[in-house]
């Protein structure tokens, strides 16, 4: 029998942190039955039925395998829970072709005191997905916003192919390594288009690090990027950078029209969803992009994803 989405939904809703894991298992099942309590828990959290926006700050770490991710982020939840603030970590892989399951095991090497009521980690593997998350991450971020104080998605990306994470987090920081390559690199990746706040691991590298800081600030200034701050830290004790790097996170999150940004976010995912099932004759039916846009324009904040791709289809023109 499927767990309750709304009762589920309602325990979120009332901070109860314990119901989060229940609730992820909903939203990453395939079942049938499943599929429509996820539904139900979803527009439950929606910001229609919630009155607005979900609470949580959504921050996405991006950057490549050996960027020393994993180091930073047990640094940052020390930082954040020392801040009184309730984390969820949502640590996306590299699925393995022969198991499907999860490569890298993100939760296994991440620092933190399982007994922290606090505290929450889930890996689960991306799959067959470009752009480095999973189906059900987006979702699950929105789900956790309405009971976490922040919701970290992280994800092995290094260019254009993995910035999904970009349409997800309110916030997102790439995280780079001294030595990994110049700035003229990082713009032929395409990467630098992506992040609100860079990270360079390693400062205790010296000289190093200080370059990297240097060549990454003049190629995002090169983009007209001047705002976009880029954060030296060392992950190790004696950590340093990582209280201004929670600072650069909060102040960006302070910065940016929420609302906004989400309702964009949401209305993109589920248009590419839409292209994924349907493809470019789908959207042709529709009437084109610009019917497909005006449709999304219409519906409630939160009932773009997942309810929208079943709106279209019923569209008249579908």
């Amino acid at each position: 029998m499927s767990p309750d989405g709304a009762a589920l939904a309602a325990r979120l809703r009332e901070r109860d942190l314990a119901a989060a894991p229940e609730a992820l298992n909903l939203l990453e099942s395939s079942g049938p039955e499943d599929r429509l309590q996820a539904d139900a828990l979803l527009a439950a959290l929606s910001p229609a039925a919630l009155g607005g926006e979900a609470p949580g700050h959504v921050v996405g770490v991006t950057g490549p395998p050996g960027a020393g991710k994993s180091t930073m982020l047990s640094a940052l939840l020390a930082g954040w829970r020392a801040r009184g603030r309730t984390v969820a970590l949502l640590a996306v892989d590299p699925s393995s072709r022969r198991s499907g399951g999860s490569l890298l095991g993100d939760r296994a090497r991440i620092e933190f005191d399982a007994r922290d009521a606090g505290v929450l980690i889930r890996s689960s593997a991306a799959g067959e997905r470009l752009g480095g998350l999973a189906r059900s991450t987006a979702a699950s971020a929105d789900a956790l916003a309405v009971a976490f104080d922040v919701v970290v998605i992280e994800t092995v990306g290094v260019g254009q192919a993995e910035t999904d994470v970009a349409e997800a987090a309110d916030t997102v920081a790439v995280v780079v390594q001294p030595g990994a390559g110049d700035a003229l690199q990082f713009l032929k990746s395409g990467i630098m288009e992506v992040p609100d706040v860079l990270v360079v691991t390693k400062a205790d590298l010296g000289q190093l690090a200080v370059s990297a800081r240097r060549d990454l600030s003049a190629a995002l200034r090169s983009l007209g990027a001047r705002s976009t701050p880029v954060v030296a830290i060392s992950s190790l004790p004696p950590t340093s950078g990582i209280e201004e790097l929670l600072d650069a996170l909060e102040l960006h999150r302070r910065s940016i029209d929420l609302a906004g940004r989400r309702t964009a976010a949401r209305r993109a995912r589920a248009l590419r969803e839409f292209l994924a099932e349907h493809g470019e004759r789908g959207v042709r039916e529709l009437g084109g992009r610009a019917e497909a846009e005006r449709v999304l324009s219409t519906q409630d904040p939160g009932a773009e994803v997942p309810a929208l791709i079943a709106a279209l289809e019923g569209s008249p023109r579908a």
